[in-house]
């Protein structure tokens, strides 16, 4: 049994080993691009009885330092007042757009039409896109995002989560940077699958070359992982994680809450990309297997030097690759003790998984 488990966490470290130097060690040493970009861009925001964070964040984004830009704000069917806030904020601000999706219009869950029809009402070729309840992290958001169509196509940022105490604060904020480590890196390595709709660009020809979102206007979610799988190639995709160009949303604080926006965005996986899913699926199962062998092993009393070794090799990795993203995405109170988050990570995500096994989410929201 000892020999099976000693097999089994080699063969899983082998597989973390790969995914750490392939893969996330880009991240850790992407930098900032150089160069000013200056043509006018579209900001454009969806929003849907948002009025409490459109007048804490709105501005924000309307006082952005660049030279020539417009907002578009797409009100989707609120009945929260936010139609008469935008009008009056219409009068201070020229360079915002509002559009109005009446409430008769018969349209599919989700935000997909409103950011269409947010899309189609922008002048501007290149688009900067963030979601309502998220507020840049500086004045200087836009310019560094868009500094980046000097050299591609669609540019793929952060949008992260306010510190707070509580442990949920913090399993939700290494959730969170959890996911940018892949995604971030697997778009710097060519494999580009999702970006996040709280801070992500690209050039609107894209968009319509692409036909919008034709291909699952149907399904509520997609609009920032299946759009961007469409779109994506080995050479027109960068990313953004200067700190000063991620945005910033105040956190969920409500267990249940949270485990049901997770488990929704669950379901769009299976239509991934076979190659994106293999990825996506090794690297959990690689992580688990290693972890239950070191666990077993010990139970088990085996060599405790073998255990040393193989325990040391994977914390020495992980911590100095993740040294750098973890500081560049403000996760650094998380690195210190992150196998612990790791292990109540990986146990959260398979609860989730087995829900959604027994009984998907079917609605938007909770």
């Amino acid at each position: 049994m000892i020999n099976i488990l000693l097999v089994s966490s080699v063969v899983s470290l082998s597989l973390l080993l790969f995914y750490y130097t392939y893969f996330f060690y880009r991240l850790s040493v992407h930098k900032t691009i150089k160069g000013t970009f200056n043509s006018s861009i579209s900001i454009i925001i969806c929003a849907k009885n948002e009025l409490k964070n459109l007048r804490s964040h709105l501005p924000e984004i309307l006082e952005q330092n660049y030279p020539e830009f417009e907002v578009i704000v797409v009100n989707d069917q609120s009945n929260d007042g936010s139609g008469n806030f935008l009008k009056e904020l219409e009068k201070e601000y020229k360079h915002l757009v509002v559009v109005t999706i009446e409430k008769h219009i018969n349209k599919h869950i989700g935000k997909k039409f409103a950011l269409t029809l947010g899309i189609k009402t922008a002048k501007h070729e290149h688009l900067l896109l963030t979601d309502a309840d998220c507020f840049p992290n500086s004045k200087n958001w836009a310019q560094l995002m868009c500094n980046n169509f000097n050299t591609a196509d669609i540019v793929l940022g952060y949008g992260g989560y306010q510190k707070k105490k509580g442990w949920l604060n913090k399993i939700i904020r290494f959730d969170t940077f959890n996911v940018a480590q892949q995604y971030l890196s697997y778009a710097l390595a060519g494999c580009a699958y999702m970006g996040v709709g709280r801070n992500m660009a690209y050039k609107k020809s894209l968009f319509f070359d692409n036909k919008g979102f034709a291909n699952h206007i149907h399904i509520p979610s997609g609009d920032d992982d299946l759009f961007i799988q469409e779109i994506a190639t080995k050479n027109n995709v960068t990313v953004e994680i200067n700190t000063q160009a991620h945005t910033s949303s105040e956190v969920i604080e409500n267990w249940k809450e949270w485990s049901y926006q997770k488990r929704r965005h669950l379901t769009t996986s299976p239509l991934y990309k076979t190659k994106f899913k293999v990825l996506l699926t090794l690297y959990p199962y690689a992580q688990f297997l290693f972890w239950s062998a070191i666990i077993s092993l010990v139970v088990l009393k085996a060599p405790i030097a073998l255990i040393a070794i193989l325990l040391g090799v994977k914390l020495l990795i992980s911590y100095l690759v993740n040294y750098k993203s973890m500081k560049q995405l403000n996760a650094m109170d998380l690195y210190w003790i992150y196998p612990i988050y790791e292990l109540m990570h990986l146990f959260i995500q398979g609860i989730f998984v087995l829900l959604n096994l027994v009984n998907k989410p079917k609605k938007w929201s909770k």
